[in-house]
């Protein structure tokens, strides 16, 4: 199962429009990154987004602040994070309101409240709900910081998926995850017929309490050459281009593009980018003129040094397929190429997978 045609299609016409365009010297936001609440009913250990003081985590956007952000930004897809969304009370018509622009709406969520609130959405290929998942069994709850997690993000999926609800997993890697450990997640969330996964390896936020779980990103590259050198004759589904998880093996060097999934939250428009917070923007407009984008980046800022995250990546390797549709095919076609002696210590050469 895949992303649905309609959704390729919409994305592809935008993605044409924008590149005939010439707005903010070419730079034009594919994803919305959208915070409706700080708010969550975990800690997990490796997240830095919920440490704010009691009033801060009281603020909510109005489903108004959020349409009118979508309609700001424009982008096709609007990811809504948090915080944990299903806490905020109007988010069903948050939802609707997006899905009724013809957005496509990604909830993400650590599936707690899904059963209790499910009720007030409806299947659409507008909206996945998307199912936070770091591991199986105990190594999700240890990452999350409580037991029984991992059963009930288990139990929603199946619910969802039963219910013909859209589904896609977001799996992010931290220290202490092997690639047999991996391919056996990933093994079991297809077997629950999930769309597709997302994986990431973990930002190294500063506040997170674990600092001692990030990877550096040789080691990434190292373990996502090992999952996917794992990845033939599996069945899986990933949530991302294949230049994109052909830049996680090592084998494209990628710039992100920060303002391509720029962020809205209770405070306003961040800057620069979802992972790093130097201030905000009452507007869209004024984020993307008001933001020094030069400054960010692997070798410019070090807050970005070991950061592969999609958010900043997947952009650009979508750009690089509109840009070279042959290279993009090639990798489709070829497979993800895997250095062995790096993934087994041996001196096999490369060998092409997926």
């Amino acid at each position: 199962m895949g992303i649905p045609a309609i959704q390729k299609a919409r994305i592809g016409a935008y993605l044409l429009r924008k590149k005939l365009s010439h707005t903010h010297n070419g730079r034009f936001p594919l994803v919305l990154m959208l915070e409706p609440l700080f708010r969550c009913n975990l800690r997990c250990k490796g997240c830095g987004k919920i440490d704010y003081p009691e009033h801060i985590l009281k603020k909510r956007m109005t489903p108004a602040e959020c349409v009118t952000a979508a309609q700001e930004c424009g982008a096709p897809v609007v990811s809504i994070a948090g915080g944990e969304p299903l806490l905020h009370p109007d988010i069903a018509a948050i939802a609707r309101s997006l899905i009724a622009r013809k957005r496509f709406v990604y909830l993400c969520t650590n599936a707690l409240r899904v059963e209790k609130r499910i009720h007030e959405f409806d299947p659409s290929p507008y909206l996945t709900f998307n199912v936070h998942v770091d591991g199986l069994d105990q190594r999700h709850d240890d990452r999350v910081g409580r037991k029984g997690v991992f059963d009930r993000a288990v139990s929603a999926i199946r619910h969802l998926v039963a219910s013909g609800f859209r589904v896609t997993t977001n799996t992010t890697l931290f220290q202490g995850e092997t690639a047999p450990g991996a391919c056996r997640l990933f093994d079991f969330l297809t077997s629950l017929r999930v769309e597709a996964m997302t994986i990431a390896s973990a930002f190294g936020y500063p506040n997170a309490p674990d600092q001692d779980g990030f990877f550096t990103r040789d080691q990434a590259t190292v373990l996502f050459q090992s999952i996917l050198a794992s990845a033939k004759g599996r069945g899986w589904t990933f949530n991302h281009s294949n230049l994109y998880l052909d830049f996680l093996a090592g084998n494209q060097a990628y710039e992100c593009l920060p303002w391509a999934n720029p962020t809205r939250n209770i405070f306003g428009w961040q800057k620069p980018c979802y992972l790093l917070n130097d201030g905000y923007e009452p507007t869209f407009e004024a984020l993307m003129q008001n933001t020094n984008w030069s400054r960010y980046g692997v070798g410019r800022d070090p807050r970005c040094t070991h950061c592969m995250l999609h958010c900043g990546f997947e952009p650009t390797a979508v750009m690089d397929s509109v840009k070279h549709p042959l290279k993009a095919l090639t990798v489709g076609i070829r497979g993800i190429k895997v250095d062995e002696s790096a993934v087994l210590g041996d001196s096999h050469r490369p060998k092409e997978i997926l």
